[in-house]
Order: structure tokens, then C-alpha cells, then sequence
């Protein structure tokens, strides 16, 4: 019945003509690539929606690109018909896997807490947003109620800050003020779970879902770059929550603790030998090397806007830093221990990529060029570049493929030989397109805000097409000749098919939503 429902519906929006009028790119490119993705899947798991159904849920739920990179263009719609492949419906609602098939740490319905962060960033971009409400109801509260599931707290998580960015996309206040008491207590048992009597938290590397990486330990209560970033992006959110839901008690509570937790990140974690935030261990020493776990505090605007701690940004250039032929490393090249901690087949995190800890290094310094005035040597290319690394490093065997992790020097997929890491959803890829490159800044109010990263003369056309936000349809198309699109010259901004701004440049700009 379901099939049903989406092929007529989909096919009444194109005989009625509503779908040409909404939609300037239309959805043939859509359809090429699902047809191609499915014509090389063995789909050996089918979940909610099956390969046959793919094109008309995507072309119902995601929005659409096309741009002249092609390598970014075809992942993007990769990536979109991967993380479909993840949706589950269960007896209590819908969640999103990270592995395709059943792996044995994981919980109920072979629900995994480590990358739900990255989930909610991912799908908060779909049409519908109950997927996303039900997956982050389904950890806050378990069959019996009153607890959030016993396995939410096995690995990290910033799960408020991802449940305040997904309101940003698609306001609900409602539902924001029903989890807000729970979302409230979470933060509090991590605090009882995680918080040493110095201010910072602490976390095994394991527990992080990054171990045996070269800082960490499965034993020793070290203070981590990452869980104290999340800790303070949560309690950034969870003050803004509260803020805009009315509950001052709240308000001041989570100002108070972010400003503590900034304040001890920077004076703690920041190593001034290395310039880099960096681990430090359990028995009080800095863990003198520089990992990709350094960069997370961007991921949430934590650090000060100072050059100095911008420096850090410039290992990215350096080859004996994290730049390597296939992206960026999970630690720096020039440590003595670099890739020495396994065979290259279990979860190394001392050095090969991880396209997990790739798209948070990303987030982070697209935050830097967005939110910061120092940059260090960073700049639009930059980002540009690794961007295109990242979506380049998609391929296994000349083949579009998504896994574990890789080598750094050749791209190898390190797990590639174990069916559960084919479509590991353990990253985000189209969040950066949509809200870091093309630069859609979600806000509480009804201005329309873009920050393109694009860099200037990369590219004479492109256009995000039906994307759903604030319950309307945003249109962004950048046609240099006006002979692309045939619209017109021009960066035009449509909403609900409605022109409302045009400029001669792809540039930042504000513009109030009518």
C-alpha cells in the first residue's frame, strides 16, 4: 500500500504540473543515480525503503543538486541513497542503523548511539521530520519509560546541540518542550557518569568510538578534546532551549556551565608547544600530539577568536601534519607511533581516515571561516579541497562505497572485506553540502541566511533545489550566464517559487522570508 501511495502521489505532482512549477532542476538527475546505485547493489538488506522504492522517496524527501563538480555531485545523491538504506521502523517508531547489518555491541533493532550527532545533522535536511523525531525520542525514553536507553551513554554523544540545529530546519516547539525534562536529566547523568571534580569530563577512547588512537586509553579517565566539546555544545543548546521555551532557571543553569567548560578546555587542553587542544591524561600531562580530536572544539564555536589558537588549523597544509594523498588523518603524520597500534583490519584510529572524524574536521573549520575573523591559513579553497578528498575517497573498486576507514596513502577500505561496513552510517557528507559549502545558516527567526564557501570563480553555476526549511520550499541557484537555468543572471534566492533576492555574486547574504 505504501508503494502505492508514493507512485501515485508522485505521479499526480507531474501530471498537475505542480512538481515543474516547484522544482527548476526537476528530478531526471535524481533518477540517473538511483538507477545506477541500485544497479550495482547486491541488496543484501532491505529496510523501510527497498532499492525499488528509493527514487520516489527521494525525489518526495531530499532535496536536489547539481553542480559542475562532478565527484561532489554524485555523492551527494551516494550519500542520500545510503543513508535511506539505514531507515528502520520498529515497534517503538523509526531509527536510523549505523552498520547495514546486525553487529554484536549494538542495541535493540541494531541501534548504535555513537554517530547519532551526525544522523540528526544529515536528516534534519529530508522533507519529513518525524523520522528524526522518533529516532531522537527512541534514546530519550525506553519501552517502560522514565530512563533513556541503557546503551545511550556507551558512546559519546551531542545529541542536544543536533536536537537544537534540527529545530533550526524545522521549528517545533512542541516538541522541544515535551524532551526538554528529559534532554535536561540526560545532562545531568553524564555529569554523574563523566565529570572529575576539576570542571572537565573525562572518556575512554573506546567510548568515544574512536579506539586505539594514540592518546587514548581503555582504562585511564583521561580528559578528551571531544566529550568536553559536546558537553559545552550541549549546554550551549540546551540554555538557548530553555531560553526561547521560558524556563530561566534552565537558562542560566546550562550559560554557567558552558562558560566553565570554555574557560577549562582553553586553559587545559590547549597545548602552547604544539598550538593544538590535545588530551590530557589521567595522570595530569598533555598528551604531546596533535590528533583530529583537536579541531572538534570548532565544531561548536567553543574556542576564543584568537590567532593563536587559529594556528592550529595550519596543520592541515602540512604533510607531516594530517595532509595526506587521500584526506586528512586522524592524527599527525609526523608522530613515531603513527599507524602502529593494529593490522589495519580491526578500529585504529592512530592515523587512517575516518570519515566520521573527516566530516567533523570539516564542520569545524567551515565554522572558523563562518563564525571567526582569525583564520590562520585557512581560507574557502581550503575547505573546497578537502571537501572534494572527502567525496573522492567514496569510491572501492572504481565503485561508489562508504565505509569504516581507510589508508591514508591508498585508499584502501581497511575493513572493506566485512559486509557490515558496506553503507556505514557513521558520518555526514550532504549537511556539508547543504549547510557549509552552498552555506544555508538555519536560524530561530525568519531571515534567510547564506554563507557560501564556494570559493570565488570556482564554479559558473549551481542550484539547491526543493529543500525544505522553515516549512517552505528554498530554491538557491547561481546561473553566471543566465543561459544554464534561464532565469536570468545571477545568485536568486526562491522560496515557495517565489523570487525574493538576486545579486551579480555568490556571496553571504541575509534576507527576510515573506
Amino acid at each position: 500500500m505504501r508503494n502505492l501511495i508514493t507512485t501515485v502521489l508522485l505521479l499526480f505532482t507531474t501530471l498537475t504540473g505542480f512538481a515543474q512549477r516547484q522544482s527548476i532542476l526537476g528530478t531526471e538527475k535524481l533518477k540517473k543515480y538511483v538507477t545506477y546505485f541500485n544497479s550495482i547493489d547486491t541488496e543484501a538488506v532491505k529496510n523501510y525503503i527497498p532499492n525499488a522504492e528509493a527514487f520516489a522517496w527521494l525525489a518526495d524527501q531530499a532535496p536536489l543538486f547539481e553542480c559542475p563538480d562532478l565527484i561532489l555531485e554524485q555523492n551527494y545523491y551516494y550519500r542520500w541513497w545510503t543513508f535511506r538504506k539505514h531507515l528502520v521502523k520498529t515497534p517503538d517508531g523509526f531509527i536510523f542503523t549505523e552498520f547495514i547489518e546486525p553487529v554484536k555491541h549494538a542495541g535493540k533493532y541494531n541501534s548504535i548511539s555513537c554517530a547519532l550527532g551526525h544522523h540528526i545533522y544529515e536528516g534534519r535536511w529530508l522533507k519529513d521530520n518525524n523520522y528524526l523525531k522518533d529516532y531522537i525520542k527512541f534514546w530519550l525514553y525506553k519501552a517502560d519509560a522514565g530512563e533513556t536507553r541503557p546503551r545511550f551513554h556507551q558512546f559519546s554523544s551531542w545529541i542536544d546541540d543536533a536536537v537544537y540545529q534540527n529545530y533550526l530546519v524545522k521549528p517545533d516547539q512542541e516538541f522541544l518542550k515535551a524532551i526538554l525534562p528529559d534532554l535536561d536529566r540526560d545532562y545531568e547523568k553524564w555529569e554523574s557518569e563523566r565529570l572529575l571534580k576539576n570542571g572537565l569530563f573525562w572518556q575512554h577512547d573506546v567510548k568515544d568510538g574512536m579506539e586505539e588512537s594514540i592518546s587514548g586509553s581503555r582504562k585511564d579517565q583521561n580528559q578528551r578534546p571531544t566529550i568536553n566539546s559536546y558537553m559545552y555544545g550541549n549546554a550551549v543548546a540546551l540554555s538557548k532551549i530553555a531560553k526561547m521555551l521560558a524556563v530561566p532557571s534552565l537558562v542560566s543553569k546550562y550559560q554557567d556551565k558552558a562558560a566553565k567548560i570554555k574557560q577549562l578546555v582553553q586553559d587545559s587542553l590547549w597545548n602552547t608547544s604544539t598550538n593544538f587542544f590535545e588530551t590530557r591524561k589521567a595522570k595530569g600531562e598533555l598528551a604531546n600530539v596533535r590528533e583530529a580530536i583537536g579541531f572538534t572544539p570548532w565544531d561548536f564555536n567553543l574556542p576564543d577568536d584568537k590567532l593563536t589558537y587559529a594556528k592550529a588549523w595550519n596543520q592541515l597544509l602540512d604533510t607531516a601534519g594530517f595532509k595526506a594523498p587521500w584526506g586528512l588523518t586522524t592524527a599527525e603524520r609526523r608522530d613515531p607511533t603513527f599507524r602502529t597500534r593494529g593490522s589495519g583490519h580491526s578500529c585504529e584510529w592512530d592515523g587512517a581516515l575516518w570519515p566520521f572524524a573527516s566530516s567533523q574536521t570539516l564542520k569545524g573549520l567551515s565554522n572558523l571561516l563562518t563564525n571567526y575573523k582569525n583564520h590562520g591559513k585557512m581560507n574557502a579553497e581550503v575547505f573546497y579541497q578537502e571537501l572534494h578528498r572527502y567525496a573522492a575517497s567514496h569510491t572501492k573498486n572504481g565503485k561508489p562505497y562508504i565505509g569504516e576507514y581507510q589508508d591514508e596513502k591508498t585508499g584502501e577500505w581497511l575493513k572493506g572485506d566485512n559486509p557490515r561496513s558496506s553503507f556505514y552510517n557513521h558520518s555526514t557528507f550532504n549537511d556539508l553540502i547543504i549547510n557549509d559549502l552552498i552555506g544555508i545558516k538555519p536560524r530561530q527567526d525568519n531571515i534567510l541566511e547564506i554563507h557560501p564557501l564556494i570559493p570565488k570563480n570556482k564554479w559558473s553555476w549551481f542550484i539547491l533545489d526543493q529543500l525544505t526549511y522553515h516549512d517552505k520550499i528554498i530554491t538557491l541557484m547561481w546561473d553566471k550566464t543566465g543561459k544554464k537555468y534561464n532565469k536570468g543572471k545571477g545568485f536568486v534566492i526562491f522560496v515557495d517559487g517565489k523570487e525574493i533576492y538576486r545579486s551579480k555574486t555568490v556571496k553571504p547574504v541575509k534576507v527576510q522570508m515573506n
